[in-house]
């Protein structure tokens, strides 16, 4: 019934991708799905979009291990959705293809290319932990396929997927996708519940320890919150949605309905997560192998057949709409920031659908690479928010709403957004918590062990932008 189910639902999103595709003509089309999604498209695309492995494998592990404090987790998206709302009618108005197009009408040539430096290294790595999420349902589904076999399976799933035609088959495979996710994410609860004995008993068999709402250390929830909320402030896929809208009026109402929609799913996931870990307790479930893989073992051992096969199919949703806008953005970004702008700045629409398509299969190769570096779901998904947002979403927001912001001071918070993320993941931090353990400050040690690199890159990033643009010579023509 998994296979049946899982097959059928796959074939049917690569007919929709190949019918759309006969609608692709231009840039525009393959890119932005010709500028004319209307509001229920555009915000099932959004809510798809977003609601990716970070959540179905990311929040599910924080459940497993944490308990009822992983119901704070979705907040901070919510917040920078609720911000976006402001800001999506201003966004559609801009006319642009890419956030570089943004960048480098504020700040420059230079801002442009980092911009894009960043989108590559923080999304490839997002679309490998989801071809990593979309191997552990094949898995279940296929017994005798390999690790190895089941994330390659799944890449060439998603890059054909979106190759086919760009924009126009992932939004609107994404509002189907979205609608399973309710609807499955819904019933499993509701079943879950009732299996579980009730919102009550769920509690009292959590473990000790994971019963409070409010467990996290200081440290914890910075490094929990901080990351999606920088990302989802200056995330392409966001940007390339509300360009995609068929006008400012819909990319608003859409962003509305994307804060109800992310609210609810991601709850909804870390309430199935915690039916899961009271069924372990009262040994009507078996202890699934790898927490992150809890909603994919809950349909597989603890609901009806029918319904699990729903579920798992949501989880395949969830990772192949979210794969393909992490691969889409940085092809399209590729292709106008660089092959348009420094190799073929006169390509033809046919050219440029080429290249999409081309830099599509690369870029989803490169990806698959990365996903045999790392197994873990929730930590590499913050460390991509990390890098992406601390270098982009500053100077972004500058862009918008300071006009004393200069070209040397984003580009300078670029570079340190990415290169203290990075030293601070790989090696400063465990430095700096190294020193504060021998020196005997044990309360500053737990809370540098515990902070994820989210921080000190944004503060050094924002640091750098204020600082190089005040020692600055102001903008031509800019005040305030």
């Amino acid at each position: 019934m998994h296979a049946a189910f899982l097959i059928a639902y796959l074939v049917l999103l690569i007919g929709v991708g190949a019918i759309k595709a006969r609608k692709v003509k231009t840039q525009e089309d393959f890119t932005l799905a010709g500028r004319g999604l209307g509001g229920a498209v555009l915000t099932g695309t959004l809510l798809a979009t977003w609601i990716g492995t970070g959540s179905i494998f990311g929040n599910a592990e924080r459940s497993f291990e944490d308990g009822l404090s992983a119901f704070i987790l979705p907040l901070s998206s919510a917040l920078g959705i609720l911000a976006l709302f402001f800001l999506a009618a201003r966004i559609r108005r801009m006319e642009k293809f890419t956030i570089q197009d943004i960048l480098e009408e504020r700040f420059g040539v230079a801002a442009r290319i980092i911009g894009t430096l960043a989108l590559l290294m923080g999304y490839l790595i997002i679309v490998s932990y989801q071809y990593r999420a979309g191997s552990a349902v094949m898995q279940r589904v296929v017994p005798d396929l390999s690790p190895t076999n089941a994330v390659c399976l799944v890449a060439a799933f998603v890059i054909a997927y979106t190759a086919l035609a760009g924009m126009f088959s992932v939004a609107y495979t994404d509002l189907a996708n979205g609608i399973l996710m309710i609807l499955g994410l819904s019933i499993s609860l509701f079943i879950m519940l009732d299996k579980a004995g009730g919102a009550t008993q769920v509690i009292e068999d959590l473990p000790e320890g994971n019963q409070a709402l409010f467990g996290y250390s200081p440290a914890k929830v910075i490094s929990y919150l901080l990351p999606p909320f920088l990302l989802i402030l200056g995330d392409a896929n966001m940007y390339q949605r509300f360009f995609s809208a068929r006008d400012p009026q819909t990319a608003r109402r859409a962003a509305a309905g994307m804060f109800l929609g992310v609210l609810l799913l991601d709850w909804l996931i870390i309430g199935v997560a915690l039916c899961g870990v009271a069924l372990v307790t009262q040994g009507q479930m078996t202890a699934p192998g790898n927490s992150g893989h809890a909603i994919v073992h809950i349909a597989f051992e603890a609901l009806p057949t029918v319904l699990g096969a729903i579920l798992s199919a949501t989880v395949v949703a969830v990772v192949v709409s979210t794969a393909d806008s992490y691969l889409l953005s940085p092809a399209s970004s590729l292709v106008r920031d660089v092959y348009q702008r420094f190799i073929n700045k006169s390509a033809s629409d046919r050219q440029t659908i080429l290249a999409g398509r081309s830099t599509v299969v690369v870029l989803g190769l490169v990806a698959l690479a990365l996903a045999f570096t790392s197994d873990a779901f929730f930590s590499v998904a913050l460390f991509a928010y990390t890098l992406y947002g601390a270098a982009i979403t500053p100077p972004l927001l500058a862009a918008f709403f300071w006009k004393r912001a200069t070209s040397a001071g984003a580009v300078t918070s670029m570079i340190l957004g990415l290169g203290v993320a990075t030293l601070w993941e790989f090696w400063l931090g465990s430095r700096i918590a190294s020193h504060l353990e021998e020196a005997g400050m044990t309360s500053m040690y737990e809370f540098v062990s515990n902070l994820d690199a989210a921080l000190p890159a944004v503060i050094a990033s924002v640091l750098a932008l204020v600082t190089v643009s005040l020692l600055g010579k102001r903008p031509a023509g800019m005040e305030g």
